[in-house]
């Protein structure tokens, strides 16, 4: 159970942060810098969702379990992996979550047509707002991927996978709630030559 009984502690004021083992990081660290993307994703989420309630009830429904989940991530990355006893199970991103999403992904992807190019970014609000989300995603996607290479890091594999399934949701997302990608808008290469 989380309790939050005040907001600033001061503890970071060094420029330094607790990570769920007790270990002190800076705040400039490639973990935090993994961790604070993957909440920045969640807030473009958050977002899209103010375009997707009240139309989209199916899908603001996904986009609600993807923000609880990337708050799961978050806690995920936050709490290295790194041998110490915790006196704790530490919340993981776990296959099932994966498996959901692809579920999700397929379940949208069966209204859609195939495209024949890329998609540009809008046609909607809803879209574009969601195409934000996964570009912020796919940079929180990046930067795990560089904590991974980091020797001594350890990165959860499902939540690589996770997060690379969030990405290809949102674009998925971005056309379904552009009618099922008839309003999508698609790239013309050369157009502007």
């Amino acid at each position: 159970m989380v309790r939050l009984n005040k907001i600033y502690t001061r503890t970071g004021d060094d420029g330094t942060t607790g990570l769920g083992n007790g270990e002190r990081r800076s705040k400039s660290d490639l973990r935090v810098e993994a961790y604070g993307t993957v909440d920045e994703a969640n807030s473009c989420i958050g977002l899209a969702r103010l375009h997707t309630a009240a139309q989209h009830p199916e899908l603001d429904a996904m986009l609600a379990r993807i923000q609880n989940d990337l708050f799961d991530l978050g806690a995920d990355l936050a709490t290295p992996d790194d041998g110490r006893e915790l006196g704790y199970e530490p919340l993981r991103i776990i296959a099932q979550q994966v498996d959901r999403l692809e579920a999700e992904i397929d379940a949208l992807n069966m209204r859609l047509s195939p495209l024949r190019s890329f998609v540009l970014p809008g046609g909607s609000p809803a879209s574009a707002a969601l195409h934000l989300a996964r570009t912020v995603a796919r940079r929180a996607e990046r930067e795990m991927i560089r904590l991974a290479e980091i020797p001594g890091e350890v990165v959860n594999p499902a939540a690589v996978r996770y997060v690379n399934r969030v990405s290809d949701f949102l674009f998925v997302a971005a056309r379904v709630v552009n009618d099922n990608g008839a309003a999508d808008v698609l790239w013309v290469p050369g157009k502007n030559r």
